[in-house]
């Protein structure tokens, strides 16, 4: 795994300075120890840094054609670079190595655009084409690999894997993007193709940019989406078979590499899936890791250690103090942006553990988007249903009315709390789904900004980000929907984002089976019924695992990799929550109403209110505003 970046010189050739392109390298450092590359030439510069995986000796970068005419710098790992290269080779083409790399520059060669189409893994790259005087970006179709770009005013394009290698340049504007702010708070991260800053965009998945000297920049082009075609009919038991068969050639074709590799293993039902198939395809143990707390509300390592023990791996635990916020400073600095999820916590702590003894783990993650695991799916498909009984002229009057008048109750169960019920049901299906995923609501951020900056959004909505993928959804079954609005959000902007910026601050490349495209592609088209049933999250992959793994592991209530923010707040981290949120950074930096800031702290403090999510964020806000100070 590697951190690329670039400078494009988009109306003419002026010479590119090499000293600023290799310090935006060097802030990438961590994402490729082993070494670095760049390449210069009129208008293009090009940087690399390598963690080195397959073909250790031989594939560095920015790597060449033949002739020297085509570049690429790259991060990621194709896993069908060996047939792409017996059939490059059929074509005529020549390899110098024997690593996945040189397969970019000749499939664009020979293929142009399209070669992103003939792609399976995780990827961000850059071509530089000099007889075409082309620069083409791409990425890959889920999002597993990050892409940010940024057009200066002179006209330079300039390209990263982290934000923090663009922020090095001294020419880019640093104004925040005041709907960048907005979809942070409701979502707790900036969703694709936003970045918080105005003059940056992140590259969406699925897409590419092609780039040329004189030429007006292009718009991305999308080259894949998530189809949800369905398939000729399918019992269930043919479903489950081709399930595992398609996972389990997943999983293979993530095992090469020359370096030491494992796998997390949580104790939920997705990594341990992951994990009995890798024990099946090996004889040697598979080296495992997990985290474990000492408060059994979130301690899921006796999970992990059940299923290590049913699998034969070569396990290992880590304790860790639930109140581990000594790296609250450390995720400011990790990921560019404000970013909410809590779980970067764990996250980090269990790339730091892997790292120990491995170079490559395999993950679970995309197993709930991919297979609705998330309850929310349960609770939005039953709102759907009532919904569909009435007319939205006469629901949203009447469960409107009801909302306001109904007391709230967040201490309750959800299926008990009427108020927030009747907001949903007042409300269509994308706002209905919004609603259940928005960190900060509504009211509350209505309440939490301050009225210049409510001027400055000019009445822009959060769930517009929403609106758009689902006006090009291509499936109205409500569950299928609410699975394709996360995998183009959610998915992206949080879970592979975290995951990414976790690992590679330890060097630690982490690939992900249940986000193999042809996979995502087959298990989209199954019915819904098959993915939710009877309350039952991922109905169908729990079936076909059973001659996998113990019933006890498939079947417990879904856990989660969270942390006690609620009880940090009011324990260790409450004179701090008050220094930070009442401080003068915030009150200073005009976005905030604070007498809303103080109602926030003093009722959660108190204990009258849970207030932890919309105090997590703003914590998180406030060391993304310290560590951009003066940048």
């Amino acid at each position: 795994m590697c951190g690329i970046t670039g400078i494009f010189d988009t109306r003419d050739r002026r010479p590119v300075n090499r000293a600023l392109l290799e310090a935006m390298n060097l802030a990438q450092f961590h994402r490729g120890p082993d070494e670095g590359g760049v390449h210069l030439e009129p208008g293009l510069g090009l940087a690399h840094r390598r963690l080195s995986i397959i073909d250790l000796s031989s594939g560095r970068q920015p790597l060449f054609n033949e002739d020297g005419s085509v570049a690429v710098t790259y991060n990621g790992e194709i896993y069908n670079f060996a047939e792409l290269t017996e059939e490059l080779k059929a074509a005529g083409h020549r390899f110098r190595t024997h690593c996945d790399t040189e397969v970019i520059v000749h499939a664009w060669e020979q293929w142009g655009a399209d070669c992103v189409r003939r792609f399976r893994g995780m990827f961000a790259f850059a071509v530089w084409d000099r007889n075409r005087g082309t620069l083409f970006l791409a990425r890959d179709r889920l999002g597993i690999k990050p892409l940010y770009y940024a057009l200066l005013p002179d006209g330079l394009c300039l390209f990263a894997s982290e934000l923090k290698a663009l922020m090095v340049h001294p020419h880019l504007p640093r104004e925040l993007d005041p709907r960048g702010v907005d979809d942070y708070f409701a979502y707790g991260y900036v969703p694709e193709p936003r970045t918080v800053y105005q003059s940056v965009r992140k590259l969406p998945p699925g897409h590419t940019l092609t780039l040329r000297h004189g030429a007006p920049p292009a718009e991305p082009r999308e080259y894949w989406d998530v189809p949800f075609a369905p398939h000729a009919a399918l019992d269930e038991a043919e479903a489950a078979e081709e399930l595992v068969t398609r996972l389990r050639e997943a999983v293979r074709i993530r095992l090469v590499a020359e370096v030491p590799l494992g796998a997390f293993l949580s104790g939920g039902v997705d990594s341990s899936a992951v994990v009995a198939l890798m024990a099946g395809l090996g004889d040697a143990p598979v080296n495992t890791c997990a985290i474990g707390f000492n408060v059994p509300r979130y301690d899921e390592s006796v999970f992990a250690a059940r299923v290590a023990e049913h699998c034969h791996t070569r396990h290992r635990t880590r304790q860790v103090d639930p109140d581990d916020f000594g790296l609250l400073d450390r995720l400011a600095e990790l990921y560019d942006e404000p970013f909410a999820d809590s779980s970067a916590l764990p996250t980090y702590r269990v790339c730091e553990l892997a790292r120990q003894e491995v170079t490559v783990a395999l993950s679970g993650d995309g197993g709930d988007e991919n297979l609705a695991g998330y309850r929310r799916y349960r609770f939005h498909a039953a709102e759907e249903r009532w919904r569909g009984l009435m007319p939205g002229a006469l629901r949203r009057p009447l469960f409107g009315a009801l909302a306001r008048a109904y007391p709230k109750a967040d201490w309750a169960p959800r299926v008990l709390r009427a108020k927030a019920t009747f907001q949903a049901l007042a409300r269509d299906a994308v706002e209905g789904y919004f609603h259940s995923v928005a960190v900060v609501r509504d009211e509350q951020r209505n309440r939490l900004y301050s009225e210049a900056f409510r001027r400055q959004l000019d009445g822009y909505h959060p769930v517009s980000v929403l609106r758009h993928h689902a006006a090009r959804a291509p499936t109205e079954d409500p569950v299928s929907l609410a699975q394709y609005l996360d995998l183009k959000t959610y998915l992206p902007g949080d879970i592979l984002t975290k995951v990414d910026r976790a690992s590679m601050a330890h060097a630690l490349e982490v690939r992900v089976p249940i986000l193999d495209h042809p996979l995502v592609e087959w298990i989209s088209g199954l019915p819904s019924q098959m993915k939710l049933r009877g309350g039952e999250g991922k109905y169908l992959f729990k079936k076909a695992m059973e001659p996998y793994l113990p019933q006890d592991i498939l079947y417990r209530r879904k856990q989660g990799f969270a942390v006690p923010l609620d009880q940090w707040f009011r324990g260790p981290l409450a004179g701090r929550l008050e220094e930070t949120l009442l401080g003068e950074r915030m009150g200073d930096c005009g976005l905030f109403n604070p007498d809303t800031l103080r109602h926030l702290v003093e009722a959660h403090t108190s204990g009258r209110r849970d207030y932890s999510a919309p105090l997590w964020s703003l914590f998180m806000f406030e060391a993304f505003l310290r560590r951009n100070e003066g940048s």
